[in-house]
C-alpha cells in the first residue's frame, strides 16, 4: 500500500491554505535536514541550513548546463557505501561529492548504497531545500537505501512506497530468488511546481552477482510500474548491473517500449564512458550499468555521464548519470 505524504507547511505553496485534504497530499516524507535528523525513514527533523552556492559556472564532466534550468534535472548515483576502511574512505570522499552535487543541483536524485548517515551527510551538505525518501533495505534506518531526494523547490511528493525485490516484495528484508543481498524499490508520486503536471519517479538497485534475480526483479518493478496510474508518466533511475543493450534485464525493464533509455533518446549527449570505474582509470565507450529511463512521451534534451574529480579522487566509484528531462 503506499503511503500519503505527511505535512510539512514549509514545503506548501507560499500562502496555500493547510486544509485536510492538502495535509493529506503536502510534502514531507522522510525529509533529510542537516545532522540533527533523527532518521531518513519517514519523519520529521529540524536541521542545519547550509547555503548551497550555485557554482555552475560550466558542466562539471558534461552536466546539464545552467540554462537549461526550466528541464528537469534527473540524477543516477551509485554512492558506494559509507566506510572508513581502505583507499577509499567516506570522509574524503564526500568533500567531492558534496562539490559535485551543488555544482549540479539535481531537481531528482535517485541515489543506490547509502547508508543512513551518509544520507545524513548529503542532507546537510545539500542544505535544507532538499527531501528525502527513503527506508533501509532492512526496515528503518538498517543497512543500504535506494533512496530518493528531490528539490523541495521543485517538486512536490504526493505518495510513496517501497518494495522488495523478491517474491514475497511486501515483506521487509526478504530475498528468494537465490541472491544473498537483499534489494529493494522505492517509488514516489511527485507534482512537478513549474508545470502542475505529475509524474512517478521509481529509483532501484538490481543484484550484482545472479541473473536470475535480476531477470525476476526486472518483471517485478515492470509489473509494479504498470500498476500505477498510466496517465502519468514514469522515471527510473538505478543501478542495474548489466551492461545496456547487451542484457535481457536491459530489454526487459524497457518492456515493449513502455520505457525508452534516456541516454538513446537524448537530443545531445556527452561522452560514453563505463558507469562503474572501481577507481580505476576510466574507460571510454564502457558499459553503462546505470540507467536513467523514461516514458517515450519524456523528451530528452541532453544526457551525460559525470567524471567529476577532484586531484584524481572521485566521490564514488560509479560516475553519475544525468538527464534533462520534460516530463
Amino acid at each position: 500500500m503506499s503511503a500519503s505524504v505527511p505535512p510539512r507547511t514549509s514545503l506548501l505553496p507560499p500562502g496555500a491554505p493547510l486544509s485536510r485534504r492538502t495535509a493529506l497530499r503536502a510534502t514531507a516524507a522522510a525529509t533529510v535536514t542537516g545532522a540533527t535528523a533523527a532518521a531518513v525513514a519517514p519523519a520529521e527533523a529540524a536541521g542545519v541550513a547550509v547555503p548551497v552556492p550555485d557554482t555552475r559556472t560550466a558542466p562539471a564532466g558534461g552536466g546539464p548546463a545552467p540554462e537549461a534550468a526550466r528541464g528537469l534535472r534527473v540524477m543516477s548515483f551509485n554512492l558506494r557505501y559509507a566506510s572508513e576502511t581502505g583507499p577509499h574512505p567516506w570522509s574524503e570522499r564526500r568533500p567531492v561529492m558534496r562539490r559535485l552535487l551543488r555544482r549540479e543541483r539535481p531537481h531528482l536524485l535517485g541515489t543506490q548504497e547509502g547508508l543512513h548517515g551518509q544520507l545524513r551527510d548529503l542532507a546537510e551538505d545539500l542544505g535544507p531545500r532538499y527531501g528525502c525518501v527513503g527506508l533501509g533495505r532492512l526496515g528503518g534506518s538498517h543497512d543500504e537505501f535506494a533512496a530518493v531526494l528531490y528539490d523541495t523547490e521543485r517538486l512536490v511528493p504526493e505518495e510513496y512506497d517501497h518494495f522488495w525485490l523478491s517474491g514475497t516484495p511486501s515483506l521487509i528484508g526478504s530475498a528468494t530468488w537465490g541472491n544473498t543481498v537483499v534489494r529493494m524499490a522505492t517509488w514516489v508520486r511527485f507534482t512537478d511546481r513549474r508545470t502542475g503536471s505529475g509524474f512517478y519517479a521509481l529509483n532501484t538497485h538490481l543484484d550484482h552477482a545472479h541473473q536470475y534475480a535480476r531477470e525476476r526483479s526486472a518483471a517485478l518493478v515492470t509489473e509494479r510500474l504498470r500498476a500505477l496510474d498510466p496517465a502519468l508518466p514514469r522515471v527510473v533511475t538505478g543501478d542495474f548491473n548489466v551492461p545496456a543493450h547487451r542484457n535481457p534485464v536491459y530489454d526487459a525493464m524497457l518492456d515493449h517500449g513502455s520505457l525508452a533509455d534516456t541516454w538513446d533518446a537524448a537530443a545531445e549527449r556527452g561522452p560514453q564512458y563505463a558507469t562503474f570505474h572501481g577507481y580505476r582509470p576510466l574507460v571510454p565507450g564502457g558499459d553503462r550499468i546505470d540507467w536513467i529511463l523514461a516514458s517515450p512521451s519524456v523528451r530528452v534534451s541532453r544526457a551525460d555521464i559525470n567524471t567529476f574529480s577532484e586531484q584524481g579522487r572521485f566521490p564514488s566509484d560509479h560516475l553519475p548519470v544525468q538527464a534533462l528531462l520534460e516530463p
